[in-house]
């Protein structure tokens, strides 16, 4: 791996976050969008740069928006996620977005349920909240109202954000494909 490239790359995997999370935020989508510049960064350098780039993410967005800074824990933990199936499989088939994007959205709803529950009282400002509300006023807890709404919408961003990432490493040229290539034959070519 292009020492520069690896270098570049967690920037610009903080850069996707924020364009994404932006997009999400300012269209109001059922997605959250904020964890591809992630997923990015540990399938070509592994989980910890994945999981610094999440963390690093979050607590620049804090600048913003203090109380968010505690989901940097989950884009965390979708760093280190990514980056050890990468590792494990590589990510070069059609089948490892759909594990890395099945096993992070489960992961990503029910630590951030804790974290929305206990940091905003289960209401988050986001596209989720109308149904949270509902189920509330139904006679849910606030931990079950605010994970129904999650579930789905975590499953349809992670798994949308790992096929992403998944054709994005696919175009990238083989020496900047890092862990993504199965093989250690070929990985000891593309460095």
């Amino acid at each position: 791996m292009n020492k520069r490239f690896a270098l570049a790359i967690v920037p610009i995997g903080i850069g996707i976050n924020f364009v994404g999370n932006w997009l999400a935020v300012t269209f109001k989508l059922p997605v959250f969008l904020d964890t591809i510049g992630t997923m990015l960064v540990a399938v070509t350098l592994g989980p910890w740069l994945g999981a610094l780039t999440g963390g690093l993410s979050n607590i620049i967005n804090a600048i913003t928006s203090p109380p968010d800074m505690w989901f940097a824990i989950v884009n965390i933990l979708v760093g280190l996620i990514v980056g050890y199936i990468a590792l494990w499989r590589g990510y070069s088939d059609y089948i490892t977005p759909l594990i890395a994007g099945v096993v992070t959205g489960i992961v990503a709803p029910v630590v951030g349920t804790f974290i929305a529950t206990y940091v905003y009282g289960g209401l988050t400002g986001g596209f989720a909240d109308i149904v949270v509300a509902g189920l509330l006023k139904s006679g849910q807890s606030v931990f079950v109202a605010a994970f129904i709404p999650r579930l789905p919408m975590n499953l349809l961003d992670k798994i949308g954000s790992a096929y992403l990432v998944y054709f994005v490493v696919k175009a990238l040229p083989a020496q900047y494909r890092g862990i993504a290539v199965k093989s250690p034959k070929a990985v000891s070519e593309a460095a």
